[in-house]
């Protein structure tokens, strides 16, 4: 009681300017310059200090992220809007003096929260974004978290979409929930029209608990190549060879066989030699059991158990050595093995006095 006789004695007076006091135009000059102040060090100390201490990689900068004067300002208008509220709760002005103008006050007050509120859902909007920052972190399973911060981006992103609406429509008087409950038939006939946009998401929650690919993936789908770059609530994004981007609904993709390169554990490598029909059967044998032997006694080659170099066909023609060989699951690996399986072979061909298939060149009957 003390205090609020005190506050009340001395932001009380003479109206000097539109119903304010000379104290309480000093008291609002406080209030404006402690709001700014605020936001200024939010803006520059205590938002990145709180970013540096929640995030769990280095590879978001927390002064970054929360650089922007938005989140001073909303800061600001925070404190704003408490101080105004606090202030007119305490001092109540004396009989024929004034501190303030109430309904001024009480304006700014409002638009303060308002704005606030608004500034907060911006805010809380672009840090979706970084979501990754708190879920992609170093370790097992790096590609199966990078979908799922993709996926609980758009859901992230929906949320504060929606709880905005209703938000916002709180600030401005509107009731939503009467208006929902109104809808009725016409409710039920936008469910219905969204029924893709359901099987869309809850494609994407089929893709994220089974797995089939994950962002970064090399897949096959619908005849669509390429490396998957996002999985979004309504949509899969692929980039395929070409460097185009191609947007498929997650229902069709989980509706739909998916070819997963990136999975592999190894690289099969077949190359095909095609020798004249006349050539001789020692000979054939000796190229096969040496050849494979060198290719096996490569540090590359893997699996030497289903490894093999067999004649697989005898046409009038040409006799066909095939060739089966595996190899770790690298593309650049398997380029270079399969290039030196075939150099290999072609010189094993002169020193087993060997010829090869050439269909243009036959023999004159």
């Amino acid at each position: 009681m003390a205090n609020e006789n005190e506050l009340t004695e001395f932001f009380s007076g003479e109206d000097i300017f539109y119903g304010f006091s000379a104290n309480g135009v000093f008291l609002v000059g406080i209030l404006v310059a402690a709001s700014i102040g605020s936001g200024l060090l939010s803006r520059r100390f205590l938002f990145p200090r709180i970013m540096d201490l929640l995030s769990k990689t280095e590879r978001i900068d927390g002064g970054t992220l929360f650089a922007p004067k938005s989140l001073g300002w909303m800061i600001g208008l925070l404190v704003m809007w408490q101080s105004v509220d606090w202030f007119a709760a305490e001092t109540v002005a004396l009989d024929g003096e004034v501190v303030w103008r109430t309904g001024v006050m009480d304006g700014i007050a409002e638009l303060s929260r308002a704005g606030f509120v608004i500034l907060m859902l911006i805010a809380a909007y672009r840090l979706v974004d970084y979501l990754d920052a708190f879920i992609v972190v170093e370790g097992d399973d790096i590609a199966a978290r990078r979908s799922l911060a993709s996926v609980a981006e758009a859901i992230g992103r929906l949320v504060v979409v929606v709880f905005g609406a209703f938000v916002i429509a709180g600030l401005i008087g509107l009731n939503l929930n009467g208006m929902i409950a109104g809808l009725g038939i016409t409710g039920l006939a936008l469910a219905l029209a969204a029924k893709d946009s359901v099987s869309n998401i809850f494609g994407a929650v089929s893709i994220i608990i089974d797995q089939p690919f994950n962002v970064g993936d090399w897949i096959i789908v619908d005849d669509v190549e390429g490396e998957v770059i996002t999985i979004g609530l309504r949509t899969t994004m692929i980039r395929t060879g070409n460097d185009t981007i191609v947007t498929m609904p997650n229902s069709n993709i989980t509706n739909s066989p998916v070819e997963n390169f990136t999975m592999r554990r190894f690289r099969r490598i077949r190359p095909v030699f095609e020798f004249e029909e006349e050539s001789d059967e020692e000979s054939l044998k000796k190229f096969c059991d040496s050849l494979c032997e060198l290719v096996l006694s490569d540090s590359r080659s893997t699996k030497p158990e289903d490894s093999w170099v067999k004649i697989t066909g005898s046409l009038p023609s040409k006799i066909t050595v095939s060739c089966n060989f595996y190899c770790e699951s690298s593309s650049k690996i398997h380029r270079e093995l399969t290039e030196d399986i075939l150099l290999m072979g072609m010189g094993m061909v002169s020193k087993y006095g060997l010829s090869l298939h050439e269909p243009r060149q036959r023999r004159q009957l």
